[in-house]
């Protein structure tokens, strides 16, 4: 039987929110082309069809600028996505797919990574964003936590750079699993671990840590504030991805408001992380 793969043109500022949805509604990850488009793919017509029908009520009167189903190729997805997929640089950072480890030898930060069906690979730039900041603000023998942290990415990141112990939490049980898995084909199941739950209720039970990164949606983040807040070490570092560069106007007076102090931020095409310091 073939996939049906979704495509939908959106405007940028809600690109973000469009792919989580998505997300929610399929299970799989979602593509963003070049051009901003979004790509999704699903088991049946109908599900595709029902995809589109549920955006169009969300977006109601103005819905997706464009959206079109189509039928695919018989393939095997579950392992023709790792294709595209090959070494990346990020910063001092170089991340080597699983299935790639053994043809990649390199001095320097080796993180070896298997994202399956976990957001977190290095190809999103709030991912890349997220890392560079990470790297110029961790300190070694910092703790770290990392908040809602997907295939691990950032967690193992910080320890590989010096944390002394990383903690990530995330509420997708299946992602933890993957996270773990990545942590051992590092050789640090002892410094990252991962814990499944709600960020703003699990946070501050770590408390207190040097610093903390959360690739996080903002609307989702602007609540999670305070409890942030609480986490951290005085003067600690707090790293925020996730959003466009368009929400970068309406986020910083918040963060202010909240008890953060900005002091560096990184661009990665569309996308926007800021590293504040607890106030």
């Amino acid at each position: 039987m073939s996939d049906w793969a979704i495509e939908i043109q959106v405007p940028p500022e809600s690109r973000q929110a469009t792919a989580s949805q998505l997300v929610a509604w399929t299970g799989r990850a979602v593509e963003e082309r070049p051009d901003g488009t979004l790509v999704s793919v699903v088991s049946t017509e109908a599900s595709a069809r029902r995809c589109i029908a549920l955006l169009e009520q969300r977006y109601h009167p103005h819905p997706p600028l464009e959206m079109t189903c189509s039928e695919l190729d018989a393939i095997d997805w579950s392992e023709r996505w790792k294709d595209g997929l090959g070494p990346r640089r990020v910063g001092r950072t170089l991340i080597v797919p699983t299935w790639r480890r053994d043809d990649v030898t390199v001095a320097g930060v080796r993180l070896v990574l298997d994202p399956g069906r976990a957001f977190g690979s290095g190809e999103h730039g709030s991912t890349r964003a997220a890392l560079r900041l990470l790297e110029r603000h961790l300190s070694r023998g910092h703790t770290v936590l990392d908040c809602g942290s997907g295939s691990g990415i950032l967690t193992i990141a910080s320890v590989l750079h010096g944390a002394a112990r990383a903690i990530g939490i995330e509420q997708d049980a299946d992602a933890v699993e993957i996270a773990e898995a990545n942590a051992r084909q590092n050789g640090l199941a002892r410094q990252a671990t991962f814990i499944v739950g709600d960020v703003g209720t699990l946070a501050p039970l770590v408390a207190p840590v040097d610093l903390l990164v959360a690739n996080l949606l903002r609307q989702w983040l602007v609540p999670l504030l305070p409890a942030l807040h609480r986490t951290l070490q005085p003067q600690g570092i707090a790293i925020f991805s996730g959003m466009e560069i368009s929400e970068a106007a309406a986020f910083t007076p918040v963060l202010e408001s909240s008890g953060f102090l900005p002091l560096d931020e990184v661009r990665d095409q569309d996308w926007w992380a800021v590293a504040v310091e607890r106030r």
